[in-house]
């Protein structure tokens, strides 16, 4: 029979989200996350398919050679950069992707991040559950400058709310237009003054090589003392060192962060001692409707592969040859 392994089901909910049961196969839910390569080779030796839930786990060239029972990977959303797509192809093993994720789930927990962390929220709350009251100023929003880093359809999102709240919106991306800032009702500034005009930096920019530590020591030295940092984009994107040492040596007042370059969190991470910051644990697209969608789709695009006719293939031969 076909063995199913369906990774990551850190809450244990993948199997009320989907009817796992139509597939004729064995389907097992892994709630237990495992960060070494050998460890994962061991889970997975027996399974002709993975469902995969976003970048939770790679997989790179050294772990995709020790599965040869392996036929199928399944991920969450059309692009999985933690899935050696080339590599998947040569051994035979066809990546599909699933459709219809977060409309606005990551816009929503960004605008929860930043107003915890400009407002100290969480700090206020662990003062009141501890018998205490009132601790810390806020800061307010309205007449302040959001800045929004990738101005695509979440950081369009993100820039809407600041409008509402009745905030000046200034964006840059290496590809933005005047017109395209203006169609949404921000500005486009250039690279250096997004950092140094800023009260609160919203990264929301793709991963990819030219991203990769974008944001680095002196983009933190061009910014306010008074300026906050969100990022739920992806942790690479900025440099975890030199974020560490603007928060500790005040070169912005906080950060509130989604996504780290290690995920899950390793306990003892210098951030979870960092001052002044707000952390979640990758769950902007962490809702109700994004897992049903997503989790349906896998089904959908595993009873395709095993009816011998698979759809939406990410690693097909040719660019465009998908379905």
């Amino acid at each position: 029979m076909t063995r199913i392994a369906v990774l990551d089901d850190y809450q244990g909910a993948a199997s009320s989200f989907a009817d796992w049961s139509s597939l004729p196969a064995d389907v097992v839910f892994f709630d237990t996350h495992l960060s070494n390569e050998d460890d994962v080779a061991t889970r997975l030796t027996d399974f002709d398919v993975v469902a995969v839930m976003r970048e939770r786990t790679p997989f790179r060239e050294s772990l995709l050679t020790r599965l040869p029972r392996l036929k199928l990977i399944v991920t969450a959303g059309k692009r999985n950069a933690a899935i050696d797509m080339d590599s998947a192809r040569e051994q035979g093993i066809v990546v599909a992707g699933v459709g219809g994720g977060p409309s606005g789930s990551t816009a929503e927990l960004t605008w929860a991040l930043i107003l915890a962390v400009v407002r100290h929220i969480p700090a206020e709350d662990a003062r009141v559950r501890a018998g205490g009251w009132q601790h810390t100023v806020g800061t307010d929003l309205a007449g302040r400058t959001l800045g929004v880093l990738g101005l695509g359809r979440l950081g369009s999102q993100v820039a809407t709310v600041g409008l509402a709240f009745g905030m000046d919106v200034i964006a840059w991306s290496a590809n933005l237009t005047d017109e395209r800032a203006a169609a949404v009702g921000a500005t486009r500034v250039e690279k250096a003054d997004l950092f140094a005009r800023s009260d609160v930096l919203s990264v929301h920019t793709v991963l990819s090589d030219r991203t990769r530590g974008l944001i680095g020591a002196a983009e933190f030295a061009a910014m306010k003392p008074t300026a906050f940092l969100v990022n739920t984009s992806r942790g690479p994107i900025v440099d975890s060192d030199a974020l560490l040492k603007a928060l500790h040596d005040r070169q912005i007042a906080g950060a509130g962060l989604d996504v780290f370059d290690a995920e899950p969190l390793p306990p003892g991470h210098p951030l979870l001692q960092a001052p002044n910051t707000v952390l979640s644990p990758h769950i902007g697209f962490v809702t109700e409707t994004t897992y049903r969608s997503w989790y349906t789709g896998m089904v959908e695009a595993i009873s395709a592969f095993l009816a011998g006719e698979p759809v939406n293939v990410l690693n097909a031969p040719e660019s465009g040859d998908t379905r």
